[in-house]
């Protein structure tokens, strides 16, 4: 019988200790071009999870008929079906955010994230394990991207979301919503978490000793 602790720690493992972009620091590329707003943000994250978990789950279940030698090319075509699922879904459903994404929806298929989970994870797991380590990574990437487009946003256009915050006086910070905005953001994100993360390791030694 599966132990639900083990799927608990599973879960929060993706969004705490080993967040795929703030503590793995995995998926760069797609952190740093779309976080320039908040929605942005949220919509590559969903995209994201839902390759995720379908990836992981289908790896899991196919992993003892998958051979060695081809087992990476055998992810990516698993990878690249969900891919192309979620692609199809938000370019009629969502065309706008679509079009604001761009090529980095199809770029999915070669995210560091979902190929490390599936080597590293999904090959080795359960099925419900590995679903929910694509949940809990997918989760965590998704909150760590919406922080960063929320601060870019903000700083950058005066909003979140869309919503005017700083009223019509507001003078934008355009270099938050360019690349070297991306940077210090991600930058300041990592060392604050790293920060917060050294601490809560010291304070665990003392309390140990």
């Amino acid at each position: 019988m599966l132990d639900k602790s083990t799927a608990k720690g599973v879960f929060i493992n993706g969004i705490l200790n080993e967040n795929p972009t703030f503590r793995l620091v995995l998926g760069t590329c797609p952190t740093l071009a779309v976080t320039t707003s908040a929605m942005n943000g949220i919509g590559m994250g969903i995209a994201a999870t839902f390759v995720l978990v379908g990836s992981n789950a289908v790896i899991s279940l196919l992993r003892n008929f998958i051979p060695d030698k081809v087992r990476i090319p055998a992810f990516i075509v698993i990878i690249c079906a969900f891919v192309t699922m979620i692609q199809l879904l938000m370019q009629a459903f969502v065309p706008s955010l679509y079009e604001s994404l761009g090529m980095f929806i199809p770029l999915i298929v070669v995210n560091c994230i979902i190929l490390a989970r599936a080597e590293a994870f999904a090959s080795k797991n359960t099925v419900f394990l590995s679903a929910v380590d694509g949940v809990g990574m997918g989760l965590g990437f998704t909150l760590a991207i919406t922080i960063m487009g929320c601060i870019r946003e903000l700083f950058g256009n005066g909003t979140i979301f869309g919503f005017n915050v700083f009223g019509q006086g507001y003078d934008p910070m355009l270099i938050m919503i360019l690349a070297p905005g991306g940077f210090i953001v991600f930058g300041l994100m990592l060392g604050i978490v790293n920060a917060l993360t050294n601490r809560k390791q010291k304070s665990g030694k003392e309390d140990a000793v």
